[in-house]
């Protein structure tokens, strides 16, 4: 992978108190409540976070879809509310739902949408032919989108978001629906758009997605960004080994007593237990040696008349990150 670009470098993206506010029959829902970033020139950038969390609204607004309730933010040197014109030249947005009409041709999909930008005829043509080559869609021209697998659908739709040369990418969760191995080959051809100088911003709730492709992440929780940085910063933030315990609900909050009592218990909570158990909690510590924590946390659990159920040891991940930053699992929360 080519060097991670520092976000001090070049911003392609600058966002200052950008809010949104939705009116509903039962009052207003502040969607977005007023966040600050930049993405630099060459980088992906991912809004993770569940669902509701505000990542497609902010990707909407920053593609002039939805208007900012409040806010300012320039986008490929172009002012979002003043010249939303420039900005939608500028950029290319690849939504969730399919983009491609089921009776079209592959070929007159890619034309047409270059054409629609102001491309001629001629740069039409050659951008969709490379672009077709650079996504391996090699012979797929001339057949019908109904055809296509639901990975080829989906870089189809990427190659209509590039067709018409922007320098920056919108990818709003671009890899929903798709098996695990169209999504893993998904994931090459988002990393040599990277190769190829392609600024990418995407939305994603898969942890393991956000830290297989991002440069930087940031983190989204209630309409807000309540943790930033690369993959390995938001994990380094979290020093140690996470130990889960399962215990019965009503003994969480004497477990952690004891654990703290017990051991240099960095962080601690309980959340409800997995699906499908009911009764229980998970309980999370963080402690620098979580191998050598596990016997005499469990010898005093027993001695305190309190049974761990299934016990888990490991190094952190984006979800402890959001675990300890919004006190739930992203896993649940989606």
């Amino acid at each position: 992978m080519a060097a991670v670009p520092s976000h001090t470098a070049t911003s392609v993206i600058r966002v200052r108190g950008l809010a949104r506010t939705f009116q509903t029959k039962t009052g207003p829902v502040e969607a977005v409540t007023g966040i600050d970033f930049d993405v630099a020139d060459g980088e992906i950038i991912g809004l993770l976070g569940p669902n509701g969390a505000g990542k497609t609204t902010t990707l909407r607004m920053i593609s002039t879809l939805l208007a900012p309730t409040a806010g300012e933010a320039t986008v490929v040197d172009a002012d979002l509310r003043t010249e939303p014109r420039t900005v939608r030249s500028r950029i290319g947005y690849v939504a969730q739902g399919r983009m491609t009409n089921d009776n079209d041709l592959v070929v007159d999909e890619l034309i047409l949408q270059a054409r629609l930008f102001g491309l001629s005829a001629a740069a039409a043509a050659r951008n969709a032919e490379e672009l077709m080559a650079a996504l391996d869609l090699d012979g797929l021209a001339r057949r019908k989108c109904s055809e296509l697998s639901g990975g080829q659908r989906r870089r189809v739709d990427i190659a209509l978001g590039l067709v018409h040369g922007p320098k920056l990418i919108y990818l709003d969760e671009p890899t929903t629906g798709l098996d695990p191995q169209s999504r893993a080959n998904l994931w090459v051809h988002i990393r040599r758009l990277r190769e190829r100088g392609t600024t990418i911003v995407l939305t994603t709730h898969y942890l393991e997605e956000a830290d297989a492709l991002c440069d930087r992440i940031l983190v989204m929780d209630h309409g807000g960004i309540v943790a930033e940085g690369s993959p390995d910063e938001l994990k380094r933030r979290i020093s140690g080994d996470v130990i889960s315990l399962e215990i019965d609900r009503e003994q969480a909050e004497l477990a952690l007593t004891i654990a703290r009592e017990t051991l240099d218990v960095r962080s601690g909570m309980h959340t409800d237990g997995e699906s499908g158990r009911t009764g229980t909690s998970l309980v999370h510590l963080t402690v620098e040696h979580g191998d050598a924590a596990v016997v005499p946390l469990l010898r005093a659990l027993e001695e305190r008349g309190v049974k761990a159920g299934s016990l888990t040891v490991k190094r952190p991940s984006l979800d402890d990150v959001f675990l300890t930053v919004t006190g739930r699992s992203l896993r649940d929360a989606v």
